[in-house]
C-alpha cells in the first residue's frame, strides 16, 4: 500500500467539485460559461501521491467553471490505495488477482482510476476480467523505482558515481557473512515492490541457463531474503530503516528496499536522522507509470468529462504540480519545484544518462506472463499452508508428453510437486499420498509420507517424491478425495490455509468406489465452516473431465484447473497455491 509520508499538499485529497466541458481544452476555454443545469458526477480515484495534483486542477476548473452542453459536471477526487480499487474492480468482474484479498463490501468501482501502475490494468485482465476494458490508459505521470539504500550504506558500494546493477544487488542481498538486509512491501500489493521483484529475479534467473538448479537457488535465496523483511504497509517497511547514525544502528536496519524515487523523496523531506540515497540499477526497473483509465461502463457524458480531464492532466501546469508532489511527466522530464535525489538520470537535468523510454511501464510493454509467474511465485514462497499432495499412478500416467522429450506424465508431475516442494519455507507442513485402484488391498490411496512440517519433513518428501511410479491401475478418484479431505480435516491446524492438492490425468473408473453423488453429499455433511479445507484438483491432459473436476472442488470450497499441456503442471500448481483465499479488504 501507498505510504500516507507525503509533502504538506499530500494529505488524503478532499473531495474536488469541478465542471468540465467534452472537447479540447481549447474548446474547454471558448465554451465554458458562468451557468449551467443539473449535475452528473464523475468519480476518480487517484493513487494517494498523484491525488493532490488532481485536486490542484480540479481546483482550477473550479475557479474557471465550465459545463458540458449546459450541464455541470461534479468530479469527485479520491485517494485510494490502488491494491483497494483492485479488489473492488476484480470482485465486480470476477478476476482473481494473488495476493489479493477481497473487496471490503463498502468500495465503489471509480468512473476513472489512475492507479500507480499499468501492472494492475494487466493483471485484472490476465485474472479472469475478460470484459475489463477500460478506455485511454495512458501513463500522466512517471515515477522511477528505484532501490532505497541509507546513505552510509550507499556510499560503501560506491554511490553516486558508480552505476550498480542487479546482480550486484542480488549477490550483496543473498551471500556473504553478513548480506544486505533487504526489505519489500508485498509485491502483490505494491507495484513498486512488484518492480523491484521482478528485476532481481530477472537477474537470479539470468545466474545460470534456464530451469537450472543454479538459477532456482538463486531465485529462491532471493525470494527468501526479501520475504524476510516484507511487510503489507509501505510506512512500516519505510520504519525499519535505520533512525540513528550509530554505526549499530544502520548495520542492524533495513539495508535496501525497492520504492518509488517519489517515496525516497518524501521519505527525505521528513529530515531523517539517516537520509535514504535512491540508486537507480542497472538494466531499469519498471517504472510507476499512473494510467489514466476510464473504467467500462460509464455513461457517454461523464466519458466526455474525462476526456477533458485527461488534456487538463497533460498541460505544463499540470507537470508542475506533479513536480510538488515529488513526481515527473511521463517523458521522464520534470516540472519547476522538482528536487531531484543526488545522481537521478533525466533528460531535463543535462545528464549523460536518460531515463527508460517513454513507452516503458504502458500496458502494451509489460509481460504478462513474467508478471503472472513473479506473483504467483511469491504467493506460493511466502504464505504458509498445511497440504497434503495426492498424486495420480494410473496405468495411464505411463503415456509419454511430447512437449516434455517423451517423458511420461508422471515424471512431469513428480518434477512439478518437487520444483513447488523448492519454494516451500519450513512453516509448511506437508505430506504425500499416491492413488489408483486397489493400491493396497481394496483401498485406492496410499500413504507415502504424512503431514508433518519440512522442517523435519522435506527429505522424506524428497525421497517419496523421487520412489513414485505408475502402476497398472485405473483411476480411484473419488474415494481417494474423500479420503484425503477427512485426512486434511482431522488434524487441522488454525493460523493456515489447510488443502488437499491432487494430480490427476483422468475421470473417476472405480466399479467399487463411491459415485460422485456419493462424494458430493459426503463431502457437504463433513465440512466444517469453522475449520475448513479446500481442494484443488489439476487435471492433466486431454482425458480429463473439467466439468466433474469443478463439481467435485466445488464443494470442496476449491478450484480446478487444467494442463492439456502437461509441462505447464508446475505454472498451474503455482497458480493454484497462490490463489488461496485472502482475508477480506
Amino acid at each position: 500500500m501507498r505510504s500516507s509520508l507525503r509533502g504538506a499538499g499530500a494529505a488524503a485529497a478532499a473531495t474536488a467539485l469541478v465542471v468540465v466541458v467534452a472537447g479540447s481544452w481549447f474548446g474547454y476555454q471558448q465554451l465554458a460559461g458562468p451557468s449551467c443545469s443539473g449535475r452528473i458526477q464523475l468519480s476518480v480515484a487517484a493513487a494517494p501521491e498523484i491525488a493532490p495534483a488532481i485536486k490542484g486542477a480540479a481546483d482550477q476548473w473550479v475557479a474557471d467553471g465550465a459545463a458540458v452542453g449546459g450541464t455541470c459536471i461534479a468530479v469527485n477526487v479520491i485517494s485510494s490505495d490502488a491494491v483497494d480499487v483492485a479488489a473492488t474492480v476484480a470482485s465486480k468482474h470476477g478476476a482473481t488477482l494473488a495476493g489479493v484479498g477481497q473487496a471490503n463490501g463498502t468500495a465503489v468501482t471509480p468512473d476513472v482510476w489512475v492507479p500507480d501502475s499499468s501492472t494492475w490494468l494487466l493483471r485484472l485482465k490476465s485474472g479472469g476480467a475478460t470484459a475489463f476494458a477500460p478506455a485511454n490508459g495512458v501513463s500522466i505521470a512517471r515515477s522511477p523505482v528505484v532501490v532505497a539504500m541509507p546513505e552510509p550504506l550507499a556510499s560503501r558500494i560506491g554511490w553516486p558515481g558508480k552505476k550498480v546493477t542487479w546482480t550486484d544487488l542480488l549477490r550483496q542481498v543473498t551471500t556473504g557473512k553478513q548480506p544486505l538486509r533487504a526489505g519489500i512491501v508485498e509485491p502483490t500489493q505494491d507495484a513498486a515492490g512488484l518492480s523491484g521483484l521482478l528485476s532481481l529475479t530477472a537477474a537470479a534467473s539470468a545466474s545460470g541457463s534456464a530451469g537450472s538448479p543454479q538459477a532456482k537457488e538463486a531465485m529462491v535465496a532471493a525470494l527468501r531474503a526479501l520475504a524476510t523483511n516484507r511487510s503489507s504497509l509501505r510506512q512500516d517497511l519505510l520504519a525499519r530503516f535505520p533512525r540513528s547514525s550509530d554505526p549499530t544502528s544502520v548495520i542492524n536496519g533495513l539495508g535496501a528496499a525497492a520504492l518509488s524515487e517519489e517515496d525516497v523523496i518524501a521519505y527525505n523531506n521528513t529530515k531523517p536522522p539517516i537520509p535514504l540515497a535512491a540508486l537507480y540499477p542497472e538494466p531499469s526497473p519498471m517504472p510507476l507509470d499512473y494510467p489514466f483509465a476510464v473504467l467500462p461502463g460509464i455513461e457517454p457524458v461523464k466519458a466526455s468529462a474525462a476526456r477533458v480531464l485527461f488534456e487538463v492532466l497533460t498541460t505544463q501546469k499540470f507537470k508542475d504540480r506533479l513536480a510538488v508532489q515529488a513526481l515527473r511527466a511521463p517523458d521522464g522530464n520534470w516540472g519547476e519545484g522538482f528536487k531531484a535525489p543526488q545522481g537521478a538520470p533525466s533528460p531535463a537535468n543535462g545528464g549523460a544518462s536518460a531515463v527508460p523510454p517513454v513507452g516503458q511501464g504502458g500496458a502494451a510493454d509489460l509481460d504478462p506472463i513474467a508478471i503472472a509467474k513473479a506473483t504467483t511465485t511469491w504467493s506460493a514462497a511466502t504464505q504458509s499452508g498445511r497440504m497434503l499432495c495426492v498424486i495420480d499412478v494410473s496405468g495411464s500416467m505411463k503415456k509419454p508428453v511430447a512437449t516434455a522429450n517423451g517423458a511420461s506424465r508422471e515424471q512431469v508431475t513428480v518434477a512439478a510437486a518437487t520444483g513447488g516442494l523448492d519454494l516451500f519455507d519450513d512453516s509448511w507442513s506437508i505430506g504425500l499420498w499416491t492413488f489408483s485402484t486397489n493400491l493396497r488391498g481394496s483401498q485406492d490411496w496410499n500413504e507415502v509420507v504424512g503431514i508433518r512440517p519440512l522442517s523435519s519433513n522435506r527429505a522424506p518428501i524428497q525421497r517419496g517424491l523421487a520412489s513414485i511410479k505408475p502402476s497398472n491401475g485405473d483411476t480411484g478418484l473419488y474415494d481417494t478425495l474423500l479420503a484425503a479431505y477427512k485426512e486434511v480435516q482431522r488434524d487441522w491446524e488454525p493460523g493456515k490455509v489447510n488443502s488437499v492438492v491432487l494430480f490427476t490425468d483422468g475421470q473417476n473408473d472405480d466399479d467399487n468406489g463411491i459415485s460422485r453423488a456419493q462424494l458430493i453429499q459426503q463431502l457437504r455433511k463433513i465440512k466444517d465452516p469453522e475449520q475448513p479445507v479446500r481442494a484443488i484438483v489439476i487435471g492433466i491432459g486431454t482425458e480429463v473431465n473439467k466439468a466433474e473436476l469443478d463439481a467435485i472442488a466445488h464443494e470442496a470450497d476449491g478450484a480446478a484447473f487444467v494442463a492439456t499441456d502437461p509441462t505447464k503442471i508446475g505454472e498451474i500448481f503455482l497458480q493454484a497455491i497462490a490463489l488461496r483465499p485472502q482475508a477480506p479488504r
